[in-house]
């Protein structure tokens, strides 16, 4: 089995301009080779790789996830972030948790330190503090670009952000003896309600890993895709035997048509098929396989980075 590392950057309606594209892409094939270098180091681990590549895309401003997330409707950061493990389904997740610079990491302390799945809000919180998980300062997270757009969001009684190429991240591995592993991580929905909770938190929705199967993450409208399950759809429609990007083309296809909602993702399967998948103009994405890096922001990108 060759190693492969496949990342998304959300699925939008539109990018801002040609650097912002270009930014946005960067950030995924930084975030593909990282996860790469693990999976294919002397120490590799595939939880390591989707979790360092998440790690990436969270630290980075231009992605709706830690560092750069958008504004709830009190002008704050909440975020939500899962995690799984296809070799025996071990799963961690936390959800509206603030001023913590990777919930990923948390979402796997979960997982690892926890016989729960899910920990929300002031719990989620404790438990960081008792694990020792570093705390920012209150609104170290709010970035300039997006409390100018939570500002004229209000304004304009706007629902979603204008610049929605960069949004929900996520990451997929497979490792040379065919163990998979996935990990989302999200702001959420600009002006979202405060508390609300994602489609990113909840395991079947938008974080799948089953080593029999293959690995799903997903993005785009929240609430659509955790009524669709999507990431379990795409899981079943491998099970009853299509191929990676069948899968996630159908399944996609399936949930715009009854549901009238546009969603993206990512899938591996048990073979190391590659999937990608949305109902948006664009969708950031970026995957190494035989040790080549390809990306884009459409499904008709093919652009290939020989390392």
């Amino acid at each position: 089995m060759k190693p492969v590392i496949l990342v998304h950057g959300g699925a939008g309606t539109k990018v801002k301009d040609e650097a912002h594209l270009q930014l946005i892409l960067e950030g995924v094939k930084n975030a593909a080779r990282e996860g790469y270098k693990i999976l294919t180091s002397e120490n590799r681990s595939v939880i390591d790789a989707v979790e360092v590549a998440v790690k990436i895309m969270e630290l980075n401003e231009v992605f709706n996830a830690g560092r750069g997330s958008v504004l709830n409707a009190d002008g704050e950061v909440e975020m939500d972030a899962s995690i799984m493990v296809g070799s025996d389904l071990s799963a961690g997740a936390v959800t509206v948790v603030r001023n913590i610079e990777h919930p990923i990491s948390l979402a796997r302390l979960v997982m690892e330190k926890t016989d729960h799945v899910l920990l929300a809000g002031d719990g989620a919180e404790r438990f960081a503090r008792e694990h020792g998980v570093p705390f920012l300062p209150a609104g170290s997270l709010i970035t300039d670009r997006r409390k100018k757009l939570w500002e004229q969001e209000k304004v304009s009684a706007k629902i979603s952000n204008p610049e929605v190429c960069g949004e929900t991240v996520g990451a997929l591995a497979i490792d040379e003896l065919g163990h998979l592993a996935a990990a989302t991580s999200t702001g959420g929905r600009a002006k979202k309600l405060v508390g609300r909770s994602s489609d990113t938190c909840m395991i079947g929705s938008g974080t799948y890993a089953d080593d029999n199967l293959g690995a799903v993450s997903t993005t785009g409208h929240g609430e659509t895709v955790a009524k669709f399950c999507l990431a379990h759809a795409i899981i079943r429609d491998l099970e009853n035997g299509k191929n990676a990007q069948q899968a996630t083309t159908d399944c996609i296809k399936r949930m715009t048509e009854r549901l009238n909602n546009t969603a993206g993702a990512i899938t591996l399967s048990k073979a190391g098929e590659v999937g990608i998948g949305f109902s948006t103009e664009h969708m950031s994405w970026a995957y190494i396989k035989n040790n080549e890096l390809r990306y884009g922001a459409t499904l008709n990108d093919n652009n290939v980075d020989v390392l």
